[in-house]
């Protein structure tokens, strides 16, 4: 079973865009703010109708957000 939803977070046009390694889920917002708020929300939307368990992941999986720093020159 696994107890980790991850998401990768990427940086375009002045948006921030989160993206589901392990679940087909996308969201995306201005503000990184905004962007945790969106990706809970599109979690408990993906999984509403979904057994967990059916789909290998712990009752209450925790959500691990991965955001890379652009390089500096």
């Amino acid at each position: 079973m696994r107890s980790i939803i991850q998401f990768t977070i990427r940086a375009e046009d002045n948006t921030y865009i989160a993206e589901g390694v392990d679940v087909a889920i996308v969201t995306h917002a201005e503000t990184l703010d905004a962007l945790m708020k969106n990706i809970e929300e599109a979690v408990a939307l993906h999984f509403e109708d979904e057994s967990l368990e059916s789909l290998q992941f712990t009752d209450k999986p925790s959500i691990l957000v991965n955001y890379e720093l652009p390089q500096y020159a």
